[in-house]
């Protein structure tokens, strides 16, 4: 009997759009899988999807582009106030999913979601069982976002119901998350192992001021995972990067024993001391 194993080489962290250009640089169901994420009742974004390189390693870039007030943002675009301009998109599309959260408390209802418009968790959860997808997506989903927020609430000392915050609200977290779960069923591996995670330290800037990397909710999602830094001054890993391995993983090692039969990468966009990619590997083990 064999088992088919998902590992996760966090060599340079994790992401959400890093975790879903991996997935799709494996060789998934494209259409598949943009047909079921339509089933989302999102709008207001486009995705890029291409082959690209980082330091000459080829993999798929992965990017929510928001298009809302007439401007275009993706990676590289700053689409909130300058409070926020260490924190746009210069690693993996980066928060959009996390310090926006700091100083901008609002809630956004309905269908046509602007990126300065928030949901809390209620919402959120409520536009995906009302969605098209499928349960184990639903549930999948849910429960990534269901992390974030319990972070989130607890960093912020308020009930989980009264956070209302931008990374569990935005338009590419939404994408990010539900399209991890998507292409996760989609392989529907036996087993997924992820390494220990490689976190930076330093520190980026937000609505507070300069806080600490990883930042709280980050750190507070990792906790009971592996970590280790090695001194990179950036952030590494997202709050929904965090949340996504946490909730995939059902243990962390280093690479098991198996055999090699897929590999894809999902690229960053930061130019570190070290690739920034996110890697995967299908392999199959005898059990």
């Amino acid at each position: 009997m064999e088992e088919r194993i998902l590992y996760l080489d966090c060599l340079s962290g994790i992401s959400g759009d890093m975790t879903i250009g991996a997935l799709l640089d494996l060789g998934l169901d494209r259409e598949a899988f943009l047909t079921e994420l339509k089933e989302v009742p999102v709008e207001g974004y486009r995705l890029k999807i291409e082959k690209n390189q980082k330091n000459g390693i080829t993999g798929v870039d992965f990017d929510v582009i928001i298009e809302s007030s007439g401007a275009v943002h993706g990676k590289g675009h700053h689409h909130h106030s300058q409070e926020h301009s260490d924190h746009g998109h210069d690693n993996h599309k980066h928060h959009t999913e996390d310090a926006h959260s700091h100083g901008h408390h609002g809630h956004g209802h309905g269908e046509q979601v602007v990126e300065h418009h928030h949901r809390n968790l209620k919402d959120i959860e409520k536009l995906i069982d009302e969605s098209a997808l499928g349960e184990s997506v639903k549930n999948m989903s849910k429960e990534i976002f269901m992390h974030v927020a319990k972070a989130e609430a607890k960093i912020h000392d308020k009930p989980i119901e009264e956070v209302h915050f931008h990374e569990v609200g935005a338009i590419d977290s939404i994408v990010d998350i539900i399209g991890v779960a998507i292409l996760i069923h989609q392989l529907n591996p036996d087993k997924i192992i992820s390494s220990p995670l490689h976190i930076g330290t330093g520190f980026v800037k937000c609505a507070h001021g300069k806080i600490p990397v990883p930042a709280p909710a980050t750190l507070e999602i990792l906790k009971g995972i592996p970590v280790y830094s090695t001194g990179i001054r950036s952030e590494l890993v997202t709050p929904t990067g965090a949340a996504i391995v946490k909730v995939l993983a059902d243990e962390f090692a280093d690479t098991p024993l198996m055999e090699i039969e897929n590999i894809g990468y999902g690229l960053g966009t930061k130019d570190l001391e070290i690739t920034n990619v996110l890697r995967m590997m299908v392999g199959k083990k005898k059990v």
